[in-house]
């Protein structure tokens, strides 16, 4: 396993899902028993930086070798929930997106056509055993997409500016995984009788398929994850992005075209800083 180092990794936000253990087959729901109660799990730092370190040799490593048997654990009303970091299945399907994002020859710059040959038939194999797997976080770079904010509410909205390198600003929303599947259904109703399509539906259509397979007692986490470490701490208290994002669907479902547009204008000024941040990088 790659040595983890202090050094923090800005860039990637989350969204995750916490299933409580009853929603785990024996023998898994044991292992994640004993595990929430170790007083040294790794954080999602930790999981960042072990990604980044198999990419580092050469050749590089695109999917680790081997699944992670780490997770994320929360005490949700005194129910053990856990957030598996699958971070194997994570890493297939990060590169079938990337390969859809880069042109060929810089894609074959950053990773050789035998290693994703490789990976494509690994992946290939392994779900002929596993047909049914999903992960249980998402990422992005960079961003928070449109559609994770249609989940969560301004009211959920946890803001800590952090204290210390112990401490860490924390930027993130919480809900109910019933309270997300119920914005779901009332965004995309309010956006299809807007529009018939776009890629807000479609993302959100995305979403709201990948929360159905989770246990109706799941927590859903919106985190801000590393981003916190890049943008100003004065743009992070001022961001209420969730609440923009209610705003622009409620003015659609009132048919206020206009105000639609200006929730959606303060989202777009709100991001363009952090997406000034990721030119400069």
């Amino acid at each position: 396993m790659p040595k983890v180092t202090s050094v923090i990794v800005p860039y990637a936000t989350y969204l995750r899902v916490y299933e409580p253990l009853a929603a785990f087959p024996e023998p898994e729901r044991s292992q994640w028993a004993r595990y929430a109660r170790r007083t040294d799990r790794p954080s999602y730092q930790d999981e960042l930086r072990r990604a980044l370190a198999d990419l580092a040799p050469t050749p590089p490593v695109p999917v680790p070798v081997h699944e992670s048997d780490d997770a994320f654990v929360l005490d949700v009303d005194g129910v053990v929930c856990v957030c598996p970091w699958r971070t194997r299945l994570r890493g297939w399907l990060a590169l079938d997106e990337l390969s859809e994002e880069l042109p060929p020859p810089v894609m074959d710059a950053v990773l050789p056509p035998v290693l994703r040959r490789q990976a494509a038939q690994d992946y290939e194999r392994w779900l002929t055993i596993n047909p049914d797997a999903r992960p249980w976080i998402r990422t992005a770079t960079w961003q928070v997409p449109i559609n994770w904010f249609v989940l969560v509410s301004d009211e959920e909205r946890e803001y800590d500016k952090g204290a210390s390198d112990d401490s860490p600003p924390v930027l993130r929303y919480r809900t109910p995984m019933v309270q997300a599947r119920r914005r779901v259904a009332r965004g995309l109703r309010a956006l299809r009788e807007a529009r018939n399509e776009g890629p807000l539906i479609d993302g959100l259509m995305d979403v709201g398929r990948w929360l159905e397979e989770f246990h109706p007692r799941s927590l859903v986490e919106l985190d801000y994850g590393g981003l916190v470490h890049v943008v100003p701490a004065g743009t992070l208290e001022d961001d209420h992005s969730a609440a923009d994002v209610a705003a622009g669907i409620a003015a659609l479902r009132r048919g206020d075209g206009a105000g639609a547009g200006e929730a959606y204008a303060r989202l777009v000024e709100r991001w363009r800083s952090v997406r000034n941040l990721r030119s400069a990088n």
